[in-house]
């Protein structure tokens, strides 16, 4: 099919010297594609923070254990309709289903450079291929895309109308639990230094060998995430690899490294991955909450556990960790 990124053509050789393997192992944890270690993650229903006060601040408690226990947790009456998570499904499907040729010009969508993304062009051995392809939307620019994609423009631009106040009002009630000031976070995000990204998992038929997304923690304060039915995503909890358990109702939000970092490890920027599947392609929608390149990331409590670094310092190391080692060490580099 001619909208298939040429992974094995790419991924041939990596392949070939690692013929004997079976299986991926990082860390002894390994690729799990069991369903029946799917477990469900702590389920928050939002609209009691609508309640009266004891239920509101039940609920604050809630999202604060769960930001503290698992670094993931899901919320109900999040605000986002059914018929428009099912709109952007649909579109979302149809613009990957352009040829790859298409979708790897440099404008197609009249998009900025690399926002169109696949596999992993850092791969060294086998145990760091990423089966997955991916569009990046900052927000300013998804005004910017092609009149012949306006459907995708609007399904896009009404995900993130609801999405980015849900983010704010979730990292208010993260930061109020620990007593941190909410305008260390608007002094320093803003809708131009958000983005969506859009990911599609293609049938992998390596799916035993290789990840649909590599191990990896979030390099923002907060992510926001809808999975479809069939799901794949799957978190480190207690040293195991765990699946989290499809729910169609909810959004899945888990903690990134920079609230890691500001809340002295008080919150938990879990490591995830995504497994492939061997027939069925898959699909997701994540929102990224993340400061601007100068904003200083330092811990709003003392004493302090990592020292002060600007956002782009933190992105350089870990592009530079990537290249040198084909892994993020995070935010390991910066402890004091």
């Amino acid at each position: 099919m001619d909208y298939e990124p040429p992974f094995l053509d790419v991924y041939k050789p990596l392949l070939l010297q690692n013929s004997h393997a079976v299986a991926v192992d990082v860390g002894g944890s390994g690729i799990r594609n069991d369903k029946s270690e799917w477990c469900e993650l702590p389920l928050i229903d939002l609209s009691r923070l609508s309640l009266d006060h004891v239920e509101r601040e039940e609920c604050m408690k809630e999202i604060s254990r769960a930001a503290r226990t698992w670094g993931f947790f899901q919320v109900l009456n999040h605000g986002v309709s059914q018929e428009l998570l099912q709109n952007l499904r649909h579109e979302q499907m149809d613009v990957f289903r352009n040829p790859f040729a298409t979708k790897s010009r440099e404008n197609f969508l009249n998009l900025p450079a690399r926002s169109y993304r696949w596999g992993n062009p850092f791969a060294t051995n086998w145990s760091q291929i990423s089966w997955s392809e991916a569009f990046h939307f900052f927000l300013p620019d998804i005004a910017r895309m092609e009149d012949q994609h306006q459907s995708l423009r609007s399904s896009i631009e009404a995900f993130a109308s609801v999405v980015a106040p849900l983010a704010e009002s979730l990292v208010q009630i993260l930061a109020q639990k620990l007593n941190i000031k909410f305008s260390y976070f608007q002094e320093n995000c803003s809708a131009n230094t958000c983005f969506l990204r859009l990911n599609r998992y293609p049938p992998c038929p390596l799916h035993s060998r290789v990840f649909g997304l590599l191990p990896h923690t979030d390099s923002s304060f907060l992510t926001i995430l809808n999975q479809d039915p069939i799901g794949g995503l799957q978190l480190m909890k207690d040293g195991k690899w765990i699946g989290v358990k499809p729910n169609p109702q909810a959004l899945v939000v888990n903690i990134g490294d920079l609230f890691q970092a500001v809340s002295n490890d008080m919150y938990i920027s879990a490591k995830h991955q995504v497994v492939g599947g061997e027939k069925e392609e898959r699909f997701s929608v994540a929102y990224f909450y993340n400061p601007r390149e100068d904003a200083v990331i330092e811990s709003q409590m003392m004493p302090a556990v990592y020292r002060k670094f600007s956002f782009r310092e933190y992105r350089e190391q870990i592009e530079k960790d990537v290249k040198e080692t084909g892994d993020k060490a995070g935010l390991s580099r910066f402890l004091l």
